[in-house]
């Protein structure tokens, strides 16, 4: 895995973006936001799922209003999503915590001076949010929805908002398709000292959305690229929190939690494997340390990998064996591996504390 790449910290509410600040998950609300009430429910599913940050749509000037109300009663630094209309980035940038414009939709660039104004006396930042299918007439044009194109809007209105002595600025690139989101981002990195944030957009529902945000996301992630990310699923809120920290996880850019090992189901298996590893992952979700723990079906794969896990389970026949730091302590029947395993899970996970 490669370092991660340095960027400019900037501060989206009490959340710092860029730097050495953590990486952080983020969603959107699909609600009306002109419904109030609806609207923060849904922020307060994302903050209890680990949310660090909320965005909302802002379609016309009822919404743009009703920031104000949804504000006051959330705790997630909140972000207004603009298109087309710029005066109600102008309306939004008096409550909320970030504005995300679309440049490709925005139209005369004296209407974006007005917003880098608005944002500019709150200490705002905005996110210039390219999509590969809204790009402005002449980077279409010229390069139709590619990640040269993506590329070439970004670097374009980056610098009119740096010419305007504007630069609290997040960027990011985002395609329907994992290559190309992949590619501008790779392009882009190294000309602009900005964060990123990460996203394949319209990813779908949530098995094809995981499939592609763990496969983009995750290797921009391994790259060193990338400061904040959302996970694309449509509909669904606490899914997309869930999908998007486990793609930090498990590609090494966060240590916290367990990282739990299982084999692939066999022939070789003798135990209820698929029940042992849910109890597991129920019974253990609460631990914070990073710890890897492996729960394993035989022994063909159980001691080589148990070696190498903190605190393992190899079943055998109506029986296995407890292993801490690849070192057996146990040998005990089945129904009471799982009990001595998370026993020991827990007993190693207070040495982190």
């Amino acid at each position: 895995m490669k370092p991660r790449v340095p960027t400019k910290k900037i501060y989206v509410g009490d959340v710092a973006v860029g730097g050495d600040a953590p990486i952080s998950v983020q969603s959107m609300t699909y609600s009306d936001t002109r419904d109030v009430e609806a609207t923060v429910a849904q922020i307060n599913r994302l903050h209890f799922a680990g949310a660090d940050m909320v965005r909302v749509a802002v379609p016309d000037m009822e919404a743009a209003l009703a920031l104000k109300a949804i504000k006051e009663q959330i705790s997630l630094p909140l972000i207004a999503d603009i298109h087309f209309n710029y005066r109600l980035a102008l309306e939004a940038a008096k409550w909320v915590d970030a504005v995300r414009l679309n440049p490709g939709n925005i139209g005369e660039k004296s209407r974006i001076t007005e917003i880098v104004k608005a944002c500019q006396e709150r200490n705002l930042p905005i996110r210039i949010g390219v999509n590969s299918g809204s790009l402005e007439k002449e980077f279409d044009q010229k390069y139709g929805p590619t990640a040269e194109g993506m590329v070439a809007s970004a670097e374009y209105n980056i610098k009119y908002l740096e010419d305007l002595g504007f630069t609290d600025i997040k960027i990011s690139l985002k395609a329907s398709d994992v290559e190309r989101t992949v590619d501008a981002y790779r392009m882009l990195r190294p000309k602009v000292p900005y964060p990123f944030h990460l996203g394949v957009t319209e990813a779908g529902t949530i098995f094809h959305a995981t499939v592609k945000s763990a496969i983009g996301l995750g290797t921009l992630l391994l790259d060193g690229i990338g400061d904040t990310m959302r996970v694309s699923i449509t509909g669904e809120l606490e899914e997309e929190i869930k999908v998007g920290k486990a793609i930090l996880k498990d590609s090494g850019r966060v240590k916290d939690g367990l990282n739990i090992i299982s084999c692939p189901t066999c022939g070789r298996i003798e135990a209820d494997l698929v029940s042992a590893v849910a109890e597991v992952e129920r019974r253990t979700a609460h631990i914070k340390a990073p710890m890897d723990v492996s729960v394993m079906g035989c022994v063909v794969n159980a001691i080589g990998e148990a070696k190498h896990a903190d605190v393992a389970i190899a079943f055998g026949k109506g029986q296995g064996l407890i292993m801490v730091k690849g070192e057996v302590i146990e040998k005990l029947p089945e129904d009471q591996l799982v009990d001595q395993f998370v026993e020991e899970v827990e007993k190693m996970a207070e040495t982190y504390e």
